[in-house]
Formats: C-alpha cells, structure tokens, sequence
C-alpha cells in the first residue's frame, strides 16, 4: 500500500487480503492475494474455489455482478488490476452514507428486508466459486479452550462476573453442547446464495436509504436465515452496548426478513426461515471460551485498528450478543424438534 494513502480498518489476520486504503483518486482499493504466510492457521487463504477462504472470490463476486443478480446494492467496481506478482487490486467506489456502528435499528431492519428479498427468488444465481460448507468450516476452527466453560475461576474473574451471571453461563456451555446438532440443522434447511459476513461493518445505508453490502469474500451457499442470524449477534460484539437494539433488535430482524421473503414470493415453510435465523447462532459457539481466555490474560484490542479497548465496555456488548446466541440456540433445539430435524 503507498504510503500516503489512508489505511482503513480490516481483518488484518485474514490471509486473503494484502492492504485496503482509500486513495487520493477518490476511491477504495484493496489488494487481494495469494502469497501470504504470515497469518493465523485459522485465516489461512485457499486456491480452492470451494473454500470458504478463496483468495480471489471477491474479485469472481464483481466481475460476474452477482449483487446486482441478487437484487442486493455494492461498491461499483471502477476498475480491476492484475498486479506483477500475481495479486488483484479491486479499485472501488466510495461508498457514501451510514456505516457501522452508527447504524440506526432502521437501517439494520432495512438490511434484513433487502437480505430476505434477495434470498425469496425463485431463480438464484449458481457459481462455482461459490463458498461451501461455510458456517461448520468457519465456526469449529476459531481458537478456543472448551475447557474453560467447567473452569470456575474464569468464570469467577471480576470482568467475567460482571457480566455473565449464571444462568447466561448455562445457557452458553447448553449452547456449545448442542453444536453439532444445530450445525446439522443448518445443513438440512432451505438452501440459498448467502452473503456470509453480514454485519454492520460490511453495511453502508445510503443517503438516499439504499442498502450497500461490502466484503463478499465468504459469499456462498448457506441456510436460509443463516445471513439475518447473524446481523444480530454482531451488531454487538464489536461496539458499544446500545439498549435499545437489545430490547428491539432480534424481534426486528427476524420480522423484517421474513417479510422480504414474502415480499420476493417465497413459499417456503416460515417456520424453516426463523429456525435458520435462530440455529445459525451457533457460529459463536467459540466465542464465549475466546472471551473467557482473553479476559485471564488481560487482552483487550478492538477489531481492526488493535487499539486498547475498555473491557467492561466490550464485555457488556459481547454479553448482550451471546446472550441472544445463547436464547436462540434453546429455541433453535425447540423448533428443530416441532419440526422433526
């Protein structure tokens, strides 16, 4: 990345990407690459098309216009450069409008409707770059010590205490031993083209009240809900707590993506729709055992910059998010057993 362009915050631990920088030409660059050696086992890149971690998917994603094939709005790809070395550079549109964490409970209900419009058609596009095998491949190689959900000194620590009472507690560890059944849940619902990394980073409401989705890289096969899932667990994890989004936003989502499927005339079961909202919480399974290690070693980096965070103001977020994870799995077992799954 030239020096004297803006670096904007990123995965820096995932593989497939090299840099992402807003330029002095007014747009969004990101390289993506191949060749790096430096990350985590767990963000390794793959040349495997199928892999939830394909180096050039976000590349095949706007040379083929799928968000457009989808009814879905993104960046406009301005231009697309092969560089000496092998990499892409993805020169994209600057987005304009709100993003992130100033995302309002109206604009995440306008992401759920979109999400849920999309994923309704009748005729959804297939690739064979398309991401397989996501949720199970992603959620069970996170680093994480099980073991730490039967340590009662973890759970003792002054800032794990503070806010994660017992009964979240339980239903976290109920959470992780029902993994595999809700893992093959998923796998058994009305399949779809997921966006698989949907959360407000990766949204942009414009101005004139269009939804952008940014990041396709994961984009492929999943359940159908599996995308209105997770926008709500992480809606939280990464910013502060905002009361209102946990009173409101759950019932909000789920509403309004039910509603874009019905709105694109879909005639699938609902029930199947709000059980793929609900199971797909067990992508966080490992989250709780990440939050635990991190809180004994004193651990504390927000997401991107790796700046020092406040960890009660993190911790009150992550446990507001868990603790739907955690409701939505008991309910997930629930309606998987009414509806003989």
């Amino acid at each position: 990345m030239p020096e004297e362009q803006l670096p904007l915050p990123h995965n820096r631990n995932n593989a497939v990407t090299r840099g992402v920088w807003r330029g002095e030409d007014g747009l969004i660059h990101k390289v993506l690459t191949h060749r790096r050696t430096d990350a985590p086992p767990q963000w390794a890149s793959s040349a495997d098309p199928r892999f939830w971690n394909y180096w050039r998917r976000e590349a095949d994603v706007y040379l083929s216009g799928l968000p457009d094939r989808l009814g879905l709005g993104a960046p406009k790809l301005v231009e697309l450069r092969e560089l000496p070395d092998g990499d892409l550079e993805l020169l994209l549109e600057d987005v304009s409008g709100t993003h992130g964490g100033d995302l309002t409970l109206e604009d995440i209900a306008a992401v759920a409707f979109a999400m849920g419009q999309a994923q309704g058609s009748a005729h959804l596009p297939s690739e064979p770059w398309f991401s397989q095998g996501f949720l199970a491949d992603y959620s069970t190689t996170r680093p994480a010590d099980f073991s730490l959900l039967e340590d009662d000194s973890a759970w003792s620590l002054p800032l794990i205490a503070a806010h994660f009472p017992p009964e979240l507690r339980a239903a976290l560890v109920r959470l992780h031993r029902n993994r595999e059944r809700l893992l093959t849940v998923m796998t058994r619902l009305p399949r779809t083209v997921c966006h698989l990394d949907l959360w407000p980073n990766n949204v942009i409401r414009r101005p004139d009240g269009a939804v952008a989705l940014l990041d396709w890289a994961f984009t492929g096969d999943g359940a159908v809900g599996e995308d209105a899932g997770n926008l709500v667990p992480d809606s939280f994890f990464d910013w502060p707590l905002r009361p209102d989004f946990a009173e409101h936003l759950p019932d909000l989502v789920t509403e309004a993506y039910l509603d874009g499927l019905k709105a694109a005339g879909w005639s699938g079961d609902p029930r199947s729709a709000v059980l793929g909202i609900r199971a797909s919480a067990v992508k966080y399974d490992w989250l709780m055992p990440w939050c635990l290690q991190a809180a004994l070693e004193d651990r504390h980096r927000a997401y991107g910059s790796g700046e020092a965070v406040d960890p009660h103001v993190r911790y009150e977020a992550r446990a507001a998010g868990l603790a739907i994870c955690a409701r939505w799995a008991d309910e997930a077992v629930e309606l998987a057993d009414s509806l003989g799954l």
